[in-house]
This record gives C-alpha cells, sequence and structure tokens, in this order.
C-alpha cells in the first residue's frame, strides 16, 4: 500500500502544480497567445520538452538550482496528452 500511496502523493503534487500554474498564467500552454509564434500547442510543447531534455544533455542535471525538470517535464507531457486528447 505505501508504493500505491505513493504514487497518489506524486500524481497528486503534479496536479497542484499544473493547477496553480494555470491559476498563475491561465491557459497559456494549451491556447497561446501567438504574439511571435503560430505553430499549434501541441508542437510548442513539443519545443518546451525538448528545451528541457537539452539542459539535462548539456549537464544542467535533474535539479537546478532554481527549478525541477522532473516535475516540468512531467507537467509538459501530462498537457501534451491533453493537448492530444483535444484534438480527437
Amino acid at each position: 500500500m505505501l508504493f500505491r500511496s505513493a504514487i497518489a502523493c506524486v500524481c497528486d503534487e503534479i496536479k497542484e502544480l499544473l493547477l496553480l500554474k494555470n491559476a498563475n498564467y491561465g491557459n497559456s500552454a494549451l491556447d497561446p497567445v501567438r504574439v511571435f509564434s503560430q505553430t499549434s500547442a501541441k508542437e510548442q510543447l513539443f519545443v518546451r520538452i525538448d528545451d528541457k531534455l537539452s539542459r539535462i544533455q548539456r549537464g544542467a542535471g535533474l535539479l537546478a538550482a532554481d527549478e525541477d525538470v522532473v516535475l516540468d517535464l512531467i507537467g509538459y507531457l501530462v498537457l501534451l496528452r491533453v493537448a492530444m486528447q483535444q484534438e480527437k
């Protein structure tokens, strides 16, 4: 049961992070302003994910001083999943 609780706790943490960011920034990930870029929300999420992975590859590690790359990656992947479901 401990393992199941740990999974639920991490999923709740991601959910709360995404809901907080949505409250702070609006739905910018799935409904961007498009001042400069005209690419789809899904394509913009791919770019954000690539950027995070690039930082890891270049040696920034998984835990930078001012951010948690793992949480950001999971969050972007959840948003990508939502975007893909909305396309259907």
